[in-house]
Protein backbone atom coordinates (compact mmCIF):
# COMPACT_ATOMS: atom_id res chain seq x y z
CA UNK A 1 0.00 0.00 0.00
CA UNK A 2 1.18 3.71 -1.11
CA UNK A 3 0.93 5.65 2.23
CA UNK A 4 0.16 9.28 0.35
CA UNK A 5 -2.57 11.44 0.42
CA UNK A 6 -2.82 14.17 -2.43
CA UNK A 7 -1.29 17.36 -1.58
CA UNK A 8 -5.17 19.09 -1.94
CA UNK A 9 -5.97 17.42 1.53
CA UNK A 10 -3.66 19.46 3.47
CA UNK A 11 -5.90 22.79 2.67
CA UNK A 12 -7.08 23.25 5.85
CA UNK A 13 -10.71 24.55 7.13
CA UNK A 14 -10.68 28.22 7.40
CA UNK A 15 -10.71 28.13 11.18
CA UNK A 16 -7.98 26.36 11.49
CA UNK A 17 -5.80 28.62 8.87
CA UNK A 18 -5.91 31.24 11.47
CA UNK A 19 -3.99 28.85 14.24
CA UNK A 20 -0.59 28.44 13.91
CA UNK A 21 1.15 26.51 10.65
CA UNK A 22 0.09 22.80 10.32
CA UNK A 23 3.01 20.71 12.54
CA UNK A 24 3.96 17.42 10.88
CA UNK A 25 5.38 15.05 13.23
CA UNK A 26 7.75 12.08 12.63
CA UNK A 27 6.60 9.40 15.38
CA UNK A 28 10.22 7.88 16.53
CA UNK A 29 11.44 9.82 13.94
CA UNK A 30 9.34 7.92 10.90
CA UNK A 31 9.58 4.30 12.24
CA UNK A 32 7.38 3.20 9.35
CA UNK A 33 10.45 4.24 7.26
CA UNK A 34 14.01 4.58 9.30
CA UNK A 35 14.91 2.40 13.03
CA UNK A 36 12.83 4.07 16.07
CA UNK A 37 14.56 6.86 17.71
CA UNK A 38 18.10 7.08 15.99
CA UNK A 39 19.45 9.63 14.26
CA UNK A 40 19.06 7.87 10.86
CA UNK A 41 15.49 8.22 11.40
CA UNK A 42 15.50 12.12 12.54
CA UNK A 43 17.45 12.69 9.38
CA UNK A 44 15.05 11.45 7.28
CA UNK A 45 11.86 12.86 8.63
CA UNK A 46 13.88 16.43 7.86
CA UNK A 47 14.71 15.42 4.73
CA UNK A 48 10.75 14.55 4.15
CA UNK A 49 9.61 17.64 5.39
CA UNK A 50 8.46 17.61 8.83
CA UNK A 51 8.41 19.96 11.31
CA UNK A 52 8.84 18.55 14.46
CA UNK A 53 10.58 15.66 15.21
CA UNK A 54 8.58 13.29 17.82
CA UNK A 55 10.91 11.22 20.32
CA UNK A 56 10.74 9.38 23.36
CA UNK A 57 13.58 9.85 25.96
CA UNK A 58 15.05 7.42 28.99
CA UNK A 59 17.67 7.68 31.56
CA UNK A 60 20.74 5.21 31.79
CA UNK A 61 21.87 3.73 34.82
CA UNK A 62 24.81 6.55 34.43
CA UNK A 63 22.43 9.40 34.28
CA UNK A 64 22.28 9.91 30.54
CA UNK A 65 18.87 11.09 28.51
CA UNK A 66 19.22 8.90 25.84
CA UNK A 67 16.33 8.18 23.04
CA UNK A 68 14.35 4.82 23.79
CA UNK A 69 10.73 3.92 23.57
CA UNK A 70 10.79 1.24 25.67
CA UNK A 71 12.31 0.69 29.39
CA UNK A 72 14.16 -2.48 28.56
CA UNK A 73 15.66 -4.18 25.17
CA UNK A 74 13.07 -4.67 22.61
CA UNK A 75 13.57 -8.32 20.70
CA UNK A 76 11.58 -7.42 18.05
CA UNK A 77 14.21 -5.63 16.95
CA UNK A 78 16.87 -5.03 18.98
CA UNK A 79 20.16 -7.35 18.58
CA UNK A 80 23.25 -7.66 21.11
CA UNK A 81 26.20 -6.40 20.41
CA UNK A 82 27.27 -10.17 18.77
CA UNK A 83 24.98 -9.62 16.01
CA UNK A 84 23.02 -12.71 17.93
CA UNK A 85 19.02 -12.01 18.80
CA UNK A 86 17.81 -11.64 21.82
CA UNK A 87 14.93 -13.24 23.31
CA UNK A 88 12.09 -11.33 24.89
CA UNK A 89 12.69 -12.72 28.25
CA UNK A 90 16.51 -11.79 28.00
CA UNK A 91 15.27 -8.31 26.22
CA UNK A 92 12.95 -7.29 28.92
CA UNK A 93 15.51 -8.20 31.62
CA UNK A 94 18.00 -5.42 29.66
CA UNK A 95 16.74 -2.42 31.73
CA UNK A 96 17.79 0.79 30.29
CA UNK A 97 17.84 2.04 33.27
CA UNK A 98 20.01 -0.21 34.76
CA UNK A 99 22.52 -0.02 32.06
CA UNK A 100 25.44 2.64 31.91
CA UNK A 101 24.79 4.12 28.67
CA UNK A 102 28.35 3.23 27.49
CA UNK A 103 26.85 -0.71 26.95
CA UNK A 104 23.34 0.72 25.68
CA UNK A 105 25.14 1.97 23.04
CA UNK A 106 26.59 -1.27 22.16
CA UNK A 107 23.19 -3.07 21.03
CA UNK A 108 22.18 -2.71 16.96
CA UNK A 109 18.59 -1.44 17.03
CA UNK A 110 18.11 -1.18 12.88
CA UNK A 111 19.97 -3.91 11.18
CA UNK A 112 17.37 -6.61 11.30
CA UNK A 113 14.47 -4.05 10.81
CA UNK A 114 11.17 -4.16 12.73
CA UNK A 115 8.90 -6.68 11.86
CA UNK A 116 6.29 -4.58 12.47
CA UNK A 117 7.02 -2.67 9.45
CA UNK A 118 8.09 -3.58 5.98
CA UNK A 119 8.80 -0.72 4.67
CA UNK A 120 11.52 0.46 7.50
CA UNK A 121 15.19 0.57 6.19
CA UNK A 122 17.48 -1.96 7.62
CA UNK A 123 20.90 -0.28 8.60
CA UNK A 124 22.91 -0.86 11.69
CA UNK A 125 22.62 1.78 14.25
CA UNK A 126 22.04 2.69 17.80
CA UNK A 127 20.12 4.39 20.91
CA UNK A 128 21.07 7.79 20.90
CA UNK A 129 21.74 10.41 23.70
CA UNK A 130 19.14 13.10 23.64
CA UNK A 131 21.89 15.61 22.90
CA UNK A 132 23.36 14.18 20.10
CA UNK A 133 20.00 13.69 18.29
CA UNK A 134 19.49 17.76 18.59
CA UNK A 135 22.81 18.01 17.55
CA UNK A 136 22.38 16.29 14.15
CA UNK A 137 19.38 17.70 13.42
CA UNK A 138 20.77 21.03 13.93
CA UNK A 139 23.63 20.44 11.87
CA UNK A 140 21.55 18.84 9.61
CA UNK A 141 19.24 21.58 8.79
CA UNK A 142 21.83 24.13 8.56
CA UNK A 143 23.74 22.07 6.14
CA UNK A 144 20.36 21.39 3.65
CA UNK A 145 19.24 25.19 4.31
CA UNK A 146 15.73 23.45 6.29
CA UNK A 147 14.17 25.28 8.92
CA UNK A 148 15.36 24.83 12.40
CA UNK A 149 13.10 21.90 13.43
CA UNK A 150 10.70 21.61 16.76
CA UNK A 151 11.50 18.81 19.15
CA UNK A 152 8.15 16.98 20.90
CA UNK A 153 9.74 14.97 23.49
CA UNK A 154 8.04 12.42 25.46
CA UNK A 155 8.71 11.82 29.07
CA UNK A 156 8.46 7.59 29.13
CA UNK A 157 7.35 7.90 32.63
CA UNK A 158 4.87 5.64 35.07
CA UNK A 159 3.93 5.66 38.92
CA UNK A 160 5.55 2.29 39.04
CA UNK A 161 8.09 2.34 37.16
CA UNK A 162 9.67 5.03 39.61
CA UNK A 163 13.05 3.54 40.81
CA UNK A 164 12.85 0.77 38.43
CA UNK A 165 12.50 1.90 34.95
CA UNK A 166 13.57 5.07 35.19
CA UNK A 167 14.15 7.63 37.48
CA UNK A 168 11.31 10.03 39.82
CA UNK A 169 9.78 12.43 38.11
CA UNK A 170 11.57 15.21 39.91
CA UNK A 171 14.98 13.50 38.47
CA UNK A 172 13.95 13.10 35.45
CA UNK A 173 13.03 16.20 34.21
CA UNK A 174 15.63 18.25 35.88
CA UNK A 175 18.36 15.61 33.82
CA UNK A 176 16.07 16.28 30.62
CA UNK A 177 15.45 20.11 30.98
CA UNK A 178 19.66 20.70 31.41
CA UNK A 179 19.98 19.04 28.14
CA UNK A 180 17.28 21.29 26.32
CA UNK A 181 19.20 24.58 28.04
CA UNK A 182 22.37 23.41 26.96
CA UNK A 183 21.60 23.23 23.38
CA UNK A 184 19.74 26.49 23.66
CA UNK A 185 16.29 25.01 21.71
CA UNK A 186 14.26 25.92 24.66
CA UNK A 187 11.76 27.79 22.70
CA UNK A 188 11.41 25.11 19.75
CA UNK A 189 10.79 22.00 22.40
CA UNK A 190 7.57 20.44 23.31
CA UNK A 191 7.30 18.10 26.60
CA UNK A 192 4.28 15.26 25.93
CA UNK A 193 3.43 12.62 28.82
CA UNK A 194 0.77 10.45 29.67
CA UNK A 195 2.00 11.06 33.04
CA UNK A 196 0.97 14.36 34.50
CA UNK A 197 3.56 14.13 36.94
CA UNK A 198 6.32 14.83 34.60
CA UNK A 199 4.16 17.48 33.20
CA UNK A 200 3.59 19.43 36.69
CA UNK A 201 7.17 19.34 36.81
CA UNK A 202 8.06 20.33 33.79
CA UNK A 203 5.43 23.53 33.85
CA UNK A 204 6.63 24.22 37.68
CA UNK A 205 10.06 24.25 36.33
CA UNK A 206 9.56 26.37 32.98
CA UNK A 207 6.45 27.66 32.54
CA UNK A 208 7.19 28.99 29.06
CA UNK A 209 8.08 25.67 27.54
CA UNK A 210 5.03 24.01 25.91
CA UNK A 211 3.25 20.69 27.01
CA UNK A 212 1.20 18.08 25.69
CA UNK A 213 -0.95 15.83 27.15
CA UNK A 214 -1.30 12.14 25.74
CA UNK A 215 -4.99 10.66 26.01
CA UNK A 216 -5.53 7.01 25.21
CA UNK A 217 -8.38 6.58 27.40
CA UNK A 218 -12.30 7.83 26.38
CA UNK A 219 -12.75 9.80 29.53
CA UNK A 220 -13.18 13.34 27.88
CA UNK A 221 -11.65 16.40 27.28
CA UNK A 222 -12.88 17.84 31.20
CA UNK A 223 -12.10 15.11 33.11
CA UNK A 224 -8.18 14.40 31.30
CA UNK A 225 -7.83 18.10 31.77
CA UNK A 226 -8.71 18.30 35.72
CA UNK A 227 -5.80 15.73 35.56
CA UNK A 228 -3.68 18.65 35.34
CA UNK A 229 -3.18 22.15 37.95
CA UNK A 230 -2.69 24.05 34.37
CA UNK A 231 -3.80 24.43 30.76
CA UNK A 232 -1.60 22.48 28.56
CA UNK A 233 -0.14 23.82 25.21
CA UNK A 234 -1.19 20.80 23.29
CA UNK A 235 -3.93 18.36 23.75
CA UNK A 236 -2.61 14.86 22.12
CA UNK A 237 -5.47 11.96 22.10
CA UNK A 238 -4.67 8.60 20.15
CA UNK A 239 -6.40 10.05 16.69
CA UNK A 240 -9.84 7.38 17.13
CA UNK A 241 -10.71 9.16 19.92
CA UNK A 242 -11.05 12.83 17.37
CA UNK A 243 -13.97 14.15 17.01
CA UNK A 244 -15.64 17.27 14.95
CA UNK A 245 -16.63 18.27 18.96
CA UNK A 246 -13.56 17.29 20.31
CA UNK A 247 -11.45 19.72 17.89
CA UNK A 248 -14.05 22.40 18.13
CA UNK A 249 -14.11 22.21 22.28
CA UNK A 250 -10.32 22.15 22.19
CA UNK A 251 -9.75 25.37 20.49
CA UNK A 252 -12.06 27.29 22.32
CA UNK A 253 -9.96 26.58 25.17
CA UNK A 254 -6.81 27.55 22.66
CA UNK A 255 -5.63 24.02 23.07
CA UNK A 256 -3.85 22.83 19.67
CA UNK A 257 -5.16 18.99 18.50
CA UNK A 258 -2.69 16.78 17.46
CA UNK A 259 -3.43 13.49 17.50
CA UNK A 260 -1.21 10.49 17.11
CA UNK A 261 -0.01 8.12 15.41
CA UNK A 262 -2.04 8.44 11.54
CA UNK A 263 -0.95 6.12 9.30
CA UNK A 264 -3.03 5.53 6.70
CA UNK A 265 -4.27 8.47 3.76
CA UNK A 266 -8.35 7.55 4.95
CA UNK A 267 -7.30 8.47 8.60
CA UNK A 268 -5.17 11.62 8.06
CA UNK A 269 -7.81 13.26 5.50
CA UNK A 270 -10.88 12.59 8.06
CA UNK A 271 -8.90 14.16 10.32
CA UNK A 272 -7.17 16.83 8.66
CA UNK A 273 -11.19 17.89 7.36
CA UNK A 274 -12.13 18.16 11.73
CA UNK A 275 -9.71 20.72 11.64
CA UNK A 276 -6.75 19.55 13.65
CA UNK A 277 -3.23 21.23 14.36
CA UNK A 278 -1.11 18.60 13.09
CA UNK A 279 -0.46 14.66 12.84
CA UNK A 280 1.98 12.44 14.64
CA UNK A 281 2.99 9.54 11.86
CA UNK A 282 4.94 6.56 11.47
CA UNK A 283 4.97 7.71 7.57
CA UNK A 284 6.32 10.98 7.41
CA UNK A 285 6.38 10.85 3.69
CA UNK A 286 2.09 10.12 3.55
CA UNK A 287 1.50 13.60 3.34
CA UNK A 288 4.35 14.58 0.76
CA UNK A 289 3.41 13.16 -2.43
CA UNK A 290 5.93 10.19 -1.98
Amino acid sequence: MKYFIALAFLTLPAAAQQRPPFDLQGHRGGRGLMPENTIPAMRRALALGVTTLEMDAAISQDKQVLLSHDPYMNADFVYRPDGQPLTKEAGKGLKIYSLPYAEIRRYDVGSHGNPKFERQQRLRTYKPLLAEVIDSAEAYARRTHRPAPYYNIETKTTPAGDGVNHPAPDEFVRLLLAVIAQKGVQSRVIIQSFDPRTLEVVHRAQPQLRTALLVDNPDGLAQNLARLSFRPSIYSPAYKLVTPALVQACHQQRLSVIPWTVNTPAEAAGLLAMGVDGLITDYPDMLQGK
